[in-house]
């Protein structure tokens, strides 16, 4: 299989799937993920080697799920870890000519291209290893944690390659996506327009059909992640703009490929193309990404003699926007992931400070002789650790179970369950994306504070994972459009289909719940009663007749169904720890599941009661208010 020998470093570490991390060194606990709970949430909870049974999957096994997880955790902590630091300190700089990024971000990119991670999930005829997406989210997870910024070049040049391999061309995959999948081209996607913003109804970037059945594009695209640098032989920017026979709005917009540097007679990178770099976006974290302002066909370039940026057509004209979205829900979900990622190592850093600083003394021990305590002894402290550890849990379960989805799209030997795992990824890809966002954030947010004042200084890593997360309920549509997209769309559509088919699954955990008895069932009673809750808010926003009404807090809305999807997620959790009994595999983490579980059921899902009454009473605050009255 052209995978199997594909994810070892094409060097002397080893036979295939036994990396030399594997071989010879003892493993220790990291500070960037949990091993512990990545082998519980896929082999004791997803139970992913069942896959294997299926033809897509069927020459895997643990043992190379293990060794790529393995591999995985290896290069991102020897070459991604490293210069995270380093690229925040050192952010890309642009002198007019060309942007400098520090040289260890182009050294481990290099690395990461040669492992073929790359292309863990991708068919095996573009050269893929046919990976489960539920495996392959579990192994991207530890180069975000180690470096956010870094494993966003990857992330966005998969996500532009699984574009193309759904609607580009044979010829279109051969030229782009098969030099992206060999690590030797990078990815953008170019939809924002400094006028337009996230209204892309209102972009205005041209495409004039040429004679030879090319385009000729000329406008401005603004936030473009990883726009310009020299980390690759090429770049490949996909562009949403307007045909001159496009109608107007979303309906309008047709997408092109419009690489940094054209092909060559020999098909190699020839002539630079007319896209140019006006300038970097100067960031609070995240620095390590170029974000770049890109003009197209400006004549800064003169490819084949005159300006304007060569874009080449991708599919039928007209069909950009819903091309694109194949692009942006795989990157919403990534952008979820990789908050989920920053709360964790941040989480597991402040584990690690309050575990090893000692200050203070129980509060029944009045002797000022006796030694000093850990901060993780002391009662607010466990508080913040055990916030951090609902959250960041919660929220990689829900990232592997989005992966689960995927695969069971992919592979389940039904149609109708094929579609129904598309049906239910559809309606919780704006909570993967933001809920995660919100409260890894919000774990970061604690982590700062579980040090204290050195968490307020540079000298400790926590303060970057919170600017660098930042971002993440801000990309890729923000906060306020992912709950439009929940409320407005997915759960309303098709009459409902989407929630129908959210309330139906997590239903069948409640009930598997109730047959336990004691305080798990108490717990599935609770949720059950928060799902109730969710379902006659719905058809309450729904019947109000008021779209307007019904939208204004949407946010709100957004925020209590991800408490519910996240209840869920720990539900879920508990019952694997339940069944286990006194056989558990690792005592301590199962007995940590437990009681992360009964903490958010406790202190975070009661939050969504408020919320709900809110959202009932169709209240008009939001509306009423006046731009004068601010």
């Amino acid at each position: 299989m052209t995978g199997t020998t594909s994810v070892v470093l094409r060097d002397d570490h080893g036979p295939p799937n036994v990396p030399q991390a594997t071989r010879e060194r003892r493993p220790v606990p990291s500070t960037l993920l949990s091993r512990r709970d990545l082998r519980f949430l896929l082999y004791d909870w997803l139970d992913v080697t069942r896959l294997t049974v299926r033809p897509r999957y069927a020459e895997h096994s643990r043992e190379t799920f293990d060794a790529v997880l393995e591999l995985a955790e290896r290069v991102a902590t020897e070459h991604f870890a490293p210069h995270n630091r380093a690229a925040d300190l050192d952010e890309p700089t642009f002198d007019g000519r060309q942007v400098r990024l520090i040289p260890e971000i182009k050294a481990a990119l290099d690395v990461f291209a040669e492992t073929g991670l790359l292309a863990s999930t991708l068919d095996e005829s573009v050269g893929g290893m046919q990976l489960p997406h539920t495996v392959a989210a579990a192994c991207f997870a530890w180069f975000q944690a180690a470096n956010v910024a870094t494993s966003a070049y990857p992330m966005l040049t998969l996500g532009n390659t699984n574009l193309l391999l759904a609607h580009g061309s044979p010829e279109q995959i051969d030229t782009w996506a098969r030099p992206m999948i060999e690590g030797r081209f990078f990815g953008t996607m170019c939809l924002s327009e400094p006028h337009a913003g996230s209204s892309l109804a209102d972009i205005t970037t041209r495409a004039e059909p040429q004679a030879d059945g090319t385009h000729r594009l000329y406008g401005t695209k603004m936030w473009i992640s990883g726009g310009e640098h020299e980390l690759g032989e090429n770049i490949v920017h996909l562009v949403l703009a307007r045909r001159p026979d496009g109608p107007p709005g979303v309906k309008g917009i047709s997408l092109f490929i419009v690489p940094k540097l054209l092909p060559g007679p020999d098909g190699e990178p020839g002539e630079r193309n007319d896209v140019a770099l006006v300038g970097l976006n100067h960031k609070m974290g995240y620095r390590g990404t170029t974000n770049t302002l890109l003009s197209f066909g400006d004549g800064a370039h003169h490819p084949a003699g005159r300006a304007g940026a060569v874009g080449y057509l991708v599919g039928e004209p007209h069909q950009g926007l819903a091309q694109m979205f194949h692009m942006m829900n795989e990157a919403r979900i990534g952008v979820g992931a990789g908050a989920t990622a920053l709360g964790y190592t941040g989480y597991l850093k402040s584990l690690e400070y309050a575990r090893q600083r000692p200050q203070g003394r129980p509060l029944a021990d009045k002797d000022p002789t006796t030694p000093q305590v850990p901060i993780a002894a002391h009662p607010d402290v466990k508080r913040m650790l055990l916030a951090q550890k609902s959250y960041v849990e919660g929220a990689l379960a829900l990232v592997l179970y989005s992966g689960r989805l995927l695969d069971e799209e992919k592979s389940a030997p039904e149609p109708a369950d094929r579609a129904r795992a598309h049906l239910l990824l559809d309606t919780l890809t704006p909570i993967v994306k933001s809920w995660p966002s919100q409260w890894c954030l919000a774990a970061n947010d604690l982590a700062i504070q579980v040090h204290g004042g050195a968490g307020y200084t540079r000298d400790h890593d926590v303060e970057q994972h919170w600017r660098d997360n930042r971002l993440n309920p801000i990309h890729e549509g923000t906060h306020g459009i992912q709950a439009l997209d929940l409320l407005g769309r997915k759960v309303t559509r098709r009459d409902g289909a989407g929630l129908a088919a959210l309330v139906e699954t997590i239903g069948a955990t409640v009930d598997r719940a109730r047959k336990i008895g004691g305080e798990t069932t108490e717990l599935a009673e609770q949720l059950a009663s928060a799902v109730r809750r969710l379902t006659d808010v719905t058809r309450r926003l729904r019947s109000a007749g008021d779209p307007q009404l019904a939208l204004a807090n949407a946010s709100v809305y957004l925020e209590a169904a991800g408490h519910v999807v996240i209840a869920w997620m720990w539900l879920e959790q508990l019952l694997v720890v339940e069944a286990a009994g006194a056989a558990a595999p690792d005592a301590d983490l199962y007995a940590g599941k437990r009681h992360a579980a009964h903490w958010f059921f406790r202190y975070e899902l009661p939050r969504t009661g408020p919320q709900f009454d809110l959202l009932a009473g169709l209240d008009r605050t939001t509306l009423e208010m006046r731009d004068a009255w601010f």
